[in-house]
């Protein structure tokens, strides 16, 4: 069963003049448990738009958008927020930490809205989850004293305390240096991998790309296959990168 399925999605927005642009034409796509999906295009070719739409911020202008099997636009926005909330984890290129919170304060954030024992023993499970990506010695740091690498794995913690069901990472790696990149990568890889969870990983990196279970190509609103990757991933895993 999928956690999310587009269906001949097609989203336009007005811009001046009453024009229409329309930045997805027909997408397919389904999105499963455990699922490891990259997703490259250029710039302008609908990458954000269509992460807004995985992540329920935006609706379909056409098609269908299913979050387990139920169609998001018969949904009411609440609904559609709780989900989005408790379901889906963002990680974003920039980071997007609070800048005069410390670690803890930014990973703790998503459990401030958690129901029953989540919200009771939210400190906790950030220090935990903050210690799972190797920063227990920096819960009182702020943004501005840590590196780029360990600011995205603050983010990372944010993104997981919730345990997601779907990831979405968007130019996770885009802000890091090639290393520790990879150390960024290693590091979901293996998380998502213990929480069952589906990561959708939208990237300009071919090697980033290539870890992936599954390649994606988006260009100029359609998605397909892309074999090019595809084709670099069984390189990489034969080499044993």
């Amino acid at each position: 069963m999928s956690l999310l399925e587009l269906d001949d999605v097609t989203r336009t927005v007005q811009i001046a003049d009453s024009d229409a642009l329309t930045i997805l034409t027909g997408v397919d796509l389904e999105v499963d448990a455990g699922d490891r999906v990259s997703i490259v295009g250029r710039s302008g070719s609908g990458k954000s738009t269509l992460l807004n739409l995985l992540g329920l911020l935006d609706l379909p202008t056409t098609g269908e958008l299913r979050w387990d099997c139920v169609d998001v636009r018969s949904m009411r926005s609440g609904h559609r927020d709780r989900i989005r909330g408790r379901e889906i984890g963002f990680i974003f290129q920039q980071f997007n930490l609070l800048e005069g919170r410390t670690a803890m304060e930014n990973a703790v954030v998503p459990l401030l809205y958690a129901d029953g024992t989540s919200f009771w023993r939210r400190e906790r499970i950030a220090r935990e989850m903050l210690e799972r990506v190797g920063l227990g010695h920096r819960l009182d740091s702020l943004p501005s004293s840590l590196s780029g690498g360990e600011q995205q794995r603050v983010a990372i913690a944010r993104a997981l305390v919730r345990t997601p069901r779907v990831i979405l990472a968007d130019e996770p790696t885009g802000a890091l240096d090639l290393e520790t990149g990879q150390s960024v990568m290693d590091l979901l890889d293996e998380i998502v991998a213990e929480q069952g969870a589906a990561l959708v990983t939208i990237t300009h990196d071919p090697a980033i790309a290539a870890r992936g279970d599954r390649h994606l190509r988006l260009d100029s609103g359609v998605l397909t296959v892309d074999e090019a990757t595809a084709a670099a991933a069984v390189e990489q895993r034969a080499v044993g990168l």
